[in-house]
């Protein structure tokens, strides 16, 4: 019992029962468009899918959902990412400050450290930002839709907040059969979209510094400079390598205005880093920009925040890392400040964990199935990310395949978040240490 409660594996639970839940809720013919009952197989893709902030899909979410269906699915994705948010932050709270989580959680954090006193605090401050920026974006695209597309106000409001709290959750569902590619060529649709997603996937902890310190750049704390840095290079390199390999391909980007080309690759950009929508066809795009998607989608986003992946500060941690390695150095540096041997650690134990799982599920399903090994290695790492981008087969898999994404969802949501805390909180001093030897490596 006392294993179960350490808090990394509260985390799984909970997620667990919502999943639970929401599955039942789903099989239900009130969630059905036609009113008959739903299999569970599918129910239950759906609500790891949902809960998990994913976005695959194996049924069409505007058709195959009736309205109630369709709500069903956005509260639990709210709930999800919400919840995602204020327990990686709290589990960060705990890590950061060491604390051993008893009666209650009060404690004076370092200077440059979120300085929130209690969970009640935390939460409510996830909150506010969680439900003032979903509000933003949802009046923005419910006046874009009606006034721009002659959509009545009901349906405006409805898609304009499915699709709203769809983005900033990092969810990727859309009750549009194409996702956005109906509105490849909308600035107005899509810059809202965009600065959702970034806003929600780059991590409450940087948001909480930006606010505290917006003016104070030299005041940010490490993991927000990372945070930001690693960002915006992914942002800049997944922009111009999908705008070089899609240029002139005839069914993405090429029989687009320049204008059009730029807009795009800047939202597949962003989108490829845990969102899940997409302006353009995935299945068409070239072999390159599938490559490009691989590892943008494995990287990720911010650390507690909406997006998955092993996230921005994991790898930058890892490229410091190397960088020290080669030259020399006995620390590994970033911004006047030297990164801990036990965060090293962990990053390294993230990184070979989550491919590990990654080339398990991939050789699964090769196995299970005929299809090409490129498109596989998509899906299952969209499914490890939480991204929900697809070249579309997953419908097509058997349900075993089908399955192994659902483990896939679970672990690299709710799994990232639940191993990082349990190697932070379970670390403890040894005793003795043997003798050091320097085996050869390479």
């Amino acid at each position: 019992m006392k294993l179960l409660l350490h808090p990394a594996r509260v985390v799984a639970l909970v997620f667990l029962a919502a999943i639970g839940v929401g599955t039942f809720i789903l099989m239900q013919p009130i969630s059905h468009a036609e009113g008959g009952a739903v299999p569970w197989a599918t129910a239950f893709f759906t609500a790891v899918s949902a809960v998990c902030v994913t976005g695959l899909v194996v049924v069409d979410t505007g058709t195959y959902w009736s309205t109630f269906g369709q709500s069903v699915i956005l509260l639990l994705f709210q709930l999800g990412g919400f919840g995602i948010m204020t327990v990686a932050t709290l589990l960060g709270l705990m890590v950061n400050s060491r604390l051993r989580l008893r009666t209650k959680m009060v404690a004076q954090l370092e200077s440059r450290s979120l300085g929130v006193g209690d969970i009640a605090g935390v939460a409510k401050l996830v909150l506010v930002v969680t439900f003032a920026l979903e509000l933003i974006t949802t009046v923005w695209l419910t006046l874009r839709l009606h006034w721009g597309y002659g959509q009545s106000w009901a349906d405006a409001a409805w898609s304009g907040l499915f699709h709203a709290v769809s983005a900033f959750n990092n969810a990727g569902f859309s009750i549009y059969p194409d996702s956005l590619m109906h509105y490849a060529t909308d600035t107005w649709i899509l810059l809202p979209v965009m600065a959702a997603i970034i806003i929600g996937g780059i991590g409450f902890p940087v948001l909480y510094d930006l606010r505290s310190r917006f003016n104070h750049p030299h005041r940010w704390s490490l993991h927000t400079k990372l945070t930001l840095s690693g960002t915006v290079i992914l942002l800049v390199v997944g922009f111009f390598t999908l705008l070089l390999f899609e240029w002139d391909h005839s069914t993405t980007l090429g029989p687009m205005a320049v204008t059009d080309k730029v807009l795009s690759a800047a939202f597949a950009s962003v989108s490829a880093r845990t969102a899940g929508f997409n302006s353009i066809d995935i299945g068409a795009l070239t072999p390159e920009s599938w490559a490009v998607h691989y590892f943008l989608m494995f990287v990720g986003g911010g650390s507690a925040g909406t997006a998955g992946g092993v996230k921005v500060g994991t790898v930058a941690i890892l490229v410091l890392l190397v960088i020290a390695e080669i030259r020399g150095h006995s620390d590994c540096e970033a911004f006047g400040r030297r990164v801990g041997a036990a965060a090293q650690r962990q990053a390294i134990t993230v990184l070979v964990l989550s491919s590990a799982l990654i080339v398990l599920a991939t050789l699964f399903i090769l196995r299970e199935t005929a299809l090409p090994t490129d498109q596989v290695i998509f899906e299952v790492i969209s499914a490890f990310g939480t991204v929900g981008l697809s070249t579309g087969i997953t419908a097509e898999l058997p349900t075993s395949s089908q399955l192994v994404l659902t483990l896939l969802m679970f672990a690299g949501r709710v799994g990232t978040i639940t191993l990082a805390a349990s190697l932070a909180l379970g670390k403890h001093r040894m005793p003795y240490r043997y003798p050091e030897e320097h085996p050869i490596v390479g």
